[in-house]
C-alpha cells in the first residue's frame, strides 16, 4: 500500500471485529465525511504498518494522530518520518521539537465513550460538572504520567530527541460527553487552576463576572487515593515543553465541516466571544458554523520546561495558548476570548435518500 494513499476504510478485519466508532462512519451518508477524513491523510507515512488495522479496531488513537498531523501540515510544519519514535518528530519556524501522542480512555468497568443513552437521568448527570471533570482529570493524569515515564526510560536517550522540546499530545475518550470538559480538567491538572462551574450554577448572584476559579490541590479517585494537581506549577515535570489538548478533535468535527449532499447536519457549539470571552451557543448548518481543523485546538505551556516550546509555533487565529511571557513578567492566555468550547452535531438522510434506500429494499 502506498503510504501516501492510505484507505482507512477498506475493511483489513472482520465486521465483528470494527471498533463501535469505525462502524458508524462506514454507513451510508457520510462519504463526505470520509472523503475529508482521507484529505487529512494524505502524506502520512505509516511507519509500523499498523495504522489502518488500529483505526478499524480501535479507532480514537489512530484517528488523534492523523488529526495531529493534519494540525503541524496546516501549520507548516515538516516531519521527518525516518525517526521511529516519539510519535513526531518535527522542525517548524520556531525550531525542532518532538512530540508523542496519547488518549484517555475509560477505567476499566466504567462506560465507555460511545455509551450514551440520553436518558433524563444521564442528562440530568451532565448539568453537574465536577463529576465530569474529576474523571477527566484522572484519566488524563494517567495518560500524561505514562508518556513522562516513556520520555525518561526511552526518549530522552535518542540523539534525535536530547536537547529539544518534548510535547504531549492527549486527547480526552474517557467517558460520555467528554466533549463537554473543554479546559476545565486539562487546566486544573497542569496548573490546579478549577473553573467551579457548579458553584456558579448554585449561586449564580454571587458571582457576577462568572465562575470562580479555584485550587483544589487534589483530586480523590474512587478507591481514596489522591491525585495530584498543579505539574506545571514547579519543576517536577521540567521534560515536559508542552500539552497539546482538545475536546473537539473528533468525528463530529468532519460532520461539522462537510455539507454533505445525502443528509442534514445541525451544529450545536459553544463559543468563546470577542471581546470578554463571554460563551455563546449557536445552532448552525456547517456551511453558517465555519469550522476549521484547528478550532478547539489548545496548548499548555510548562514555565519551569528544560526545553521550552516557542509559542509562535502553533499561534493562530482561535488556537487556545497559556504560556508565561518573561519579556513582559505576566501570563498570557492567547485566543481565549474567541475559540471554540464545545461542538456536537446531529444528522438525518434528505428524504430522496431515504426513498432511494427503500426503493432499493
Amino acid at each position: 500500500m502506498d503510504d501516501l494513499n492510505l484507505d482507512f476504510f477498506e475493511p483489513l478485519v472482520p465486521a465483528d471485529k470494527f471498533h463501535k466508532n469505525f462502524s458508524s462512519i462506514i454507513i451510508k451518508g457520510r462519504k463526505a465525511e470520509r472523503d475529508l477524513f482521507s484529505s487529512w491523510a494524505e502524506g502520512f507515512v505509516d511507519r509500523d504498518n499498523k495504522i489502518v488495522k488500529e483505526f478499524q479496531t480501535s479507532f480514537n488513537s489512530s484517528f488523534w494522530e492523523i488529526y495531529l498531523y493534519r494540525v503541524f501540515v496546516e501549520f507548516g510544519c515538516v516531519i521527518d518520518w525516518s525517526k521511529s519514535s516519539p510519535d513526531f518528530s518535527i522542525s517548524s519556524n520556531g525550531g525542532e521539537f518532538v512530540v508523542e501522542a496519547v488518549t484517555a480512555g475509560a477505567a476499566n468497568g466504567k462506560p465507555n465513550e460511545w455509551d450514551k443513552n440520553f436518558s433524563d437521568e444521564e442528562l440530568e448527570s451532565i448539568k453537574r460538572f465536577k463529576v465530569l471533570n474529576t474523571e477527566a482529570i484522572i484519566r488524563l493524569s494517567n495518560a500524561v504520567l505514562s508518556k513522562v515515564r516513556k520520555y525518561n526510560e526511552s526518549y530522552n536517550k535518542l540523539d534525535h530527541v536530547k536537547r529539544k522540546p518534548f510535547v504531549i499530545a492527549v486527547a480526552p475518550f474517557e467517558q460520555p460527553h467528554f466533549n463537554l470538559q473543554y479546559d476545565r480538567a486539562i487546566r486544573a491538572l497542569l496548573y490546579d487552576c478549577y473553573v467551579d462551574e457548579d458553584v456558579f450554577l448554585d449561586e449564580p448572584g454571587s458571582y457576577p463576572e462568572g465562575p470562580p476559579t479555584v485550587q483544589l490541590g487534589f483530586v480523590t479517585k474512587d478507591n481514596g487515593s489522591e491525585v495530584p494537581l498543579g505539574f506545571f506549577n514547579d519543576s517536577g515535570m521540567e521534560e515536559v515543553s508542552a500539552v497539546i489538548f482538545s475536546c473537539t478533535a473528533t468525528w463530529g468535527k468532519l460532520s461539522a465541516m462537510c455539507d454533505s449532499p445525502e443528509k442534514i447536519t445541525t451544529v450545536w457549539s459553544t463559543w468563546a466571544t470577542y471581546p470578554n470571552g463571554v460563551p455563546e451557543k449557536r445552532l448552525l448548518g456547517p456551511k453558517e458554523h465555519a469550522e476549521t481543523v484547528i478550532d478547539g485546538l489548545q496548548v499548555y505551556h510548562n514555565p519551569y520546561a528544560r526545553y521550552p516550546l516557542d509559542p509562535s509555533i502553533f499561534k493562530g487565529d482561535r488556537v487556545v495558548q497559556h504560556f508565561y511571557c518573561e519579556a513582559e513578567n505576566e501570563w498570557v492566555y492567547e485566543g481565549r476570548t474567541d475559540a471554540l468550547l464545545t461542538r456536537g452535531t446531529f444528522s438525518y438522510m434528505k428524504s430522496e435518500n431515504l426513498k432511494a434506500q427503500k426503493n432499493k429494499g
